[in-house]
């Protein structure tokens, strides 16, 4: 297969990246590094997969690497994903994730790409939920502009398949973590956790530490990616564990994989954030014959490892 994956020098990109390439794909990418780093990809690279620098808001850039690249896929990861600076600069987030989301279906509408699969968000799709784990038809109540830009960008994607009959689906991602994930990030609880361990410091938990993810491993995120490729299932789709994990149970998780010490400190509660999250992941099941497969003790030995390395 050639697959053209945006964003895919970050963290979740570039992960799959390097499945596509050790399944033997021809791989294109196209990220803009201002979160994405080169190193990410240096297997693949050294595997044949071209890296093309550029912004998704470069419409005409977006279709011209499109068209010479003729996918027969595309995997569309790239993304404005700073909650905060959503927050500050909710255009500038829509500008990304919409309106880049609108260049890259465009360009595949132009270029008859068979299959698009958009990167979408669980938990900041859905806000507070009061059904847990959360169903795809629960309704969507972003509580930040970033849930809400993604929101709108699947609008976009069911748009396309209803007007230009584009093959798309929408895959609504958990709490993600594993390697590449920054342990020195503002996001990304399991990255923070695992280079406070490394580093000894002090993990810390934002109120009462009882708010609730869903923690799934980055491996099985893009083996979501794959199977929902080679699926003809359109629509959104929820990739997660249906697994609920408190940051106080992720602490204690991570405690003996260390010297012991590794004590919890609590700071203010921040105004806006969900307590509970976790996506109920039977559907893609049954659709995309997908469910996960890296327990949470495991994926933590494997990032932990990682952030040591």
């Amino acid at each position: 297969m050639k697959a053209f994956v945006t964003g895919g020098a970050g963290f979740i990109g570039s992960n799959l990246v390097d499945a596509l390439v050790e399944r033997g794909d021809t791989v294109e990418v196209l990220d803009d590094l201002s979160t994405g780093h080169p190193s990410n990809l240096e297997h693949a690279l050294s595997r044949g997969a071209v890296l093309h620098e550029g912004d998704l808001r470069d419409a005409e850039r977006v279709a011209a690497l499109v068209a010479a690249a003729a996918p027969d896929a595309i995997f569309h990861l790239g993304a404005q994903i700073d909650v905060r600076r959503a927050v500050a600069d909710p255009a500038f987030d829509a500008a990304v994730n919409v309106g880049g989301t609108i260049n890259v279906l465009e360009a595949a509408r132009r270029a008859g790409v068979p299959r698009v699969v958009n990167s979408s968000t669980g938990g900041a799709i859905y806000g507070d939920a009061d059904a847990i784990p959360t169903a795809e038809d629960f309704p969507p109540a972003p509580m930040a502009p970033y849930g809400q830009s993604k929101h709108a960008a699947e609008g976009y994607v069911g748009l396309y398949r209803r007007l230009h009959g584009l093959s798309a689906v929408s895959l609504r991602y958990a709490n993600v973590y594993g390697p590449r994930q920054d342990p020195h990030g503002e996001g990304g609880v399991v990255a923070i956790f695992c280079g406070k361990l490394v580093e000894g410091g002090t993990p810390v938990a934002f109120g009462d530490g009882l708010q609730t993810r869903d923690y799934t491993y980055v491996g099985d995120i893009a083996a979501a990616n794959l199977a929902a490729a080679s699926s003809d299932w359109d629509g959104a789709c929820n990739i997660g564990t249906g697994t609920e994990t408190t940051v106080i149970e992720l602490a204690d998780a991570l405690r003996p994989l260390g010297d012991g010490a590794f004590a919890l400190e609590h700071a203010p509660a921040r105004p806006g954030e969900v307590i509970r999250s976790a996506v109920d992941p039977a559907l893609a099941r049954e659709v995309l014959g997908w469910e996960a497969q890296v327990g949470l003790a495991d994926g933590l030995r494997r990032t932990l490892d990682w952030v040591r390395s």
